[in-house]
C-alpha cells in the first residue's frame, strides 16, 4: 500500500503541491489527472524519491520513501534509452549489482511481459516508438517493483499503438505489480486503466476529486458508462465557465 500523508512541496516561495493525503491499495490503479502546470509530475517525483517533500509522509507498504528505491519502478513519456546499448542491456541498466545468472533471468522475464524477447538484441534506433516505451516500461519493471510510477509514458504514440500498449499495462498490472500510479492528460486512458482517478487543481496541486471507477475490465469506450465518467470528468476539468479549473 502507499501512503501519502499532509504531503506538500515548495521550491522557494513557489508552492507546487499541497498539503495533500491519500492512499493506494493493493492491485489498484490510481491515475492523477488536471491541468498543464498543476503539479502531477511534482507528485510522482516525489513519491519516486527523486525530489524531497516540504513536509508531510511518503510511506510504501509502512516504509518512508525518502529516496529512489529498488521497490520503485518509473517510466517517463521519453523512454531514456541509451542509444549504443541493445535493448537486453537498456532493460538491466539498473541491476548491475545483481548476480549475471539473476540478472539475465530478470531481463528476460521483464521482456517477455512487453512481448518483446525477439528484439533482445536491438538497438533503439531499430525499434519503433511503441516498441521503445515498452523497453522503457520492461526497465521500470525488471527490479519486480511493489509500486510502478508511470508518466505520461504514451503520450508521444500515435492512438492505435498508443491503444496498445495501454492493453499490454492492464495484462501486467496485479500479481508481481501490486500497485500503478500513472499521470496522463488523457482522460479515456484514465478510465480505460484505473480503478480511481484524482483530479488535481492547482498550483499548488490539490485534490479536487477522487473518483472509483467501478468498471469491469476490459472497458468499452461507447459504453454509457464510460461516456457517463467521462463527462463527469470533462465537467471537473472545464467548469460551466468553459475555463480549466485551477
Amino acid at each position: 500500500m502507499l501512503e501519502i500523508r499532509d504531503l506538500a512541496k515548495s521550491f522557494g516561495s513557489f508552492a507546487a503541491l499541497g498539503p495533500m493525503s491519500f492512499t493506494l491499495d493493493r492491485e489498484h490503479v490510481l491515475t492523477v489527472i488536471g491541468p498543464s502546470g498543476c503539479g502531477k509530475s511534482t507528485l510522482l517525483r516525489l513519491v519516486a524519491g527523486l525530489e524531497t517533500a516540504t513536509r508531510g509522509d511518503i510511506r510504501l507498504d509502512g516504509t518512508p520513501v525518502d529516496g529512489p528505491r529498488s521497490e520503485i519502478g518509473v517510466a517517463f513519456q521519453d523512454p531514456r534509452l541509451m542509444p549504443w546499448l541493445d535493448v537486453r542491456r537498456n532493460v538491466g541498466l539498473g541491476l548491475w549489482r545483481w548476480p549475471a545468472a539473476e540478472r539475465a533471468a530478470a531481463v528476460d522475464a521483464a521482456l517477455a511481459k512487453v512481448s518483446l524477447t525477439g528484439f533482445a538484441d536491438a538497438l533503439p534506433k531499430q525499434l519503433s516508438g511503441g516498441m521503445a516505451q515498452r523497453v522503457g516500461l520492461a526497465r521500470a519493471l525488471v527490479g519486480r517493483p511493489r509500486l510502478l510510477l508511470l508518466d505520461e509514458p504514451f503520450a508521444a504514440l500515435d492512438p492505435l499503438t498508443r491503444m496498445r500498449m495501454q492493453d499490454h499495462l492492464l495484462d501486467i498490472v496485479g500479481g508481481e505489480v501490486p500497485n500503478v500510479l500513472l499521470i496522463t492528460h488523457d482522460i479515456e486512458e484514465a478510465i480505460v486503466l484505473s480503478d480511481r482517478i484524482i483530479v488535481l487543481d492547482g498550483p499548488p496541486a490539490r485534490i479536487r476529486r477522487d473518483v472509483v471507477v467501478d468498471l469491469p475490465k476490459p472497458r468499452k469506450r461507447t459504453s454509457a458508462a464510460f461516456q457517463e465518467i467521462k463527462e463527469f470528468l470533462l465537467g471537473e476539468l472545464f467548469p460551466a465557465d468553459g475555463r480549466l479549473a485551477a
